[in-house]
């Protein structure tokens, strides 16, 4: 994401140097992360399950899934960074082709693994890792190719400071999220595999659904990002409300029919009355409060497009952080119940949208990259 913004920026700007070398940065940190997460990810996976209390029941099968999973990282990470520079550079239809690609090698793979050879569930995270690395496969066959600015040159993956600065400062707000999620998730899991089933197959759910708000959300950054290099200022400015208008409307559309929908919808996941019964209170506690959630990311995309990317990664840290772990600690001592956890959410999406609300109306966004 990071990188996606400032690639964006320098191509609006039309800066090709800038551009090169933003590219070629944001490849060699997708190497190095991938390699230090792979290495990480898979000597400490138990001790991560444990510290995320997970049921003592599923933890060899969590083990192996999460192992063979982290032996991909690499691949899922380059395809993340190969579709941030093509969407970057205004190519959003290759990255879409590959990934309907991958998609459709993933659930090849998932039937013969599982359906036909019987394999446990690693050959599913398998699946998984094959097809992404072949979705890489494409993403830089099309980057090598000579004749175009953003043309890759093997000798000149390396890092450059000041763009690998940027790239990490307009990148940290998704590692807040993420953090946050894995303490909720460490929550849940107290509450045994019932319950860890229903908020796996309630997260499912809302990353289908919230597709293609996220999707709306990318087309921002880039499209405000080009905008604002090229100083075409009211264009980012109509691009913004669109964009804003038109997630929450998607959102909150999305959120009625799954309110509906949520008992058939868990059903297609887990045909267990308990998981049912929780995966339902949960989608149902959330999905009408989806247009908070679409409103906040969506300022937030505004804002890292902008070159103001401090101040969702300050928004997040505070109010989806700080504030809701508070929530879930405080709450899980008084009262101790689940349904409670699950309020965490539409609570701080409220905080957030009322703070980028009043920031998105009263700041001088617009100029981001200049002051």
């Amino acid at each position: 994401m990071g990188g996606g913004i400032v690639i964006s920026r320098y191509f609006g700007a039309g800066d090709e140097n800038k551009v090169s070398r933003a590219v070629h940065t944001v490849l060699a940190f997708g190497i190095a992360s991938g390699l230090i997460i792979t290495v990480v990810g898979v000597c400490f996976t138990p001790t991560f399950l444990k510290w995320m209390h997970t049921d003592p029941e599923v933890m060899p099968e969590a083990q192996e899934y999460f192992r063979y999973y982290f032996l991909g990282a690499l691949a899922m990470v380059m395809y993340n960074i190969c579709r941030s520079i093509m969407n970057a550079l205004g190519d959003s239809r290759r990255p879409l082709y590959y990934l309907i690609f991958s998609s459709l090698l993933n659930i090849l793979f998932d039937l013969l693994f599982i359906g036909v050879f019987r394999w446990g569930v690693w050959s599913a995270a398998a699946a998984t890792v094959i097809s992404q690395a072949a979705s890489v496969a494409l993403c830089m066959v099309h980057l090598l190719r000579k004749g175009n600015v953003f043309t890759v040159e093997i000798k000149k993956i390396r890092f450059d400071k000041t763009m690998l600065l940027e790239i990490v400062r307009f990148g940290l707000q998704n590692s807040v999220i993420a953090l946050a999620n894995v303490i909720v998730q460490s929550q849940i899991n107290s509450f045994g595999k019932m319950a860890m089933a229903a908020y796996g197959t309630h997260a499912k759910i809302e990353g289908f659904a919230f597709l293609p708000i996220t999707s709306f959300n990318m087309a921002s950054t880039t499209f405000i990002s080009q905008n604002l290099g090229a100083k075409q200022y009211e264009r980012a400015k109509k691009g913004a409300r669109f964009s804003i208008l038109a997630a929450v409307l998607m959102a909150e559309t999305i959120g009625i029919c799954y309110f509906i929908l949520a008992p058939h919808l868990i059903g297609l996941f887990d045909q267990t009355p308990g998981v049912i019964a929780l995966g339902v209170q949960q989608g149902r506690t959330v999905a009408l409060f989806y247009f908070l959630l679409a409103f906040s990311h969506s300022v937030a995309a505004v804002c890292r497009g902008a070159g103001k990317a401090f101040v969702p990664m300050f928004v997040m840290l505070f109010v989806w952080c700080v504030i809701r772990i508070t929530y879930i600690i405080v709450i899980m001592r008084l009262i101790g119940e689940i349904r409670f956890i699950y309020w965490a959410y539409p609570i701080t999406w409220g905080i957030s949208s009322v703070i980028y609300l009043i920031y998105y109306l009263c700041s001088d966004w617009v100029h981001g990259f200049e002051k």
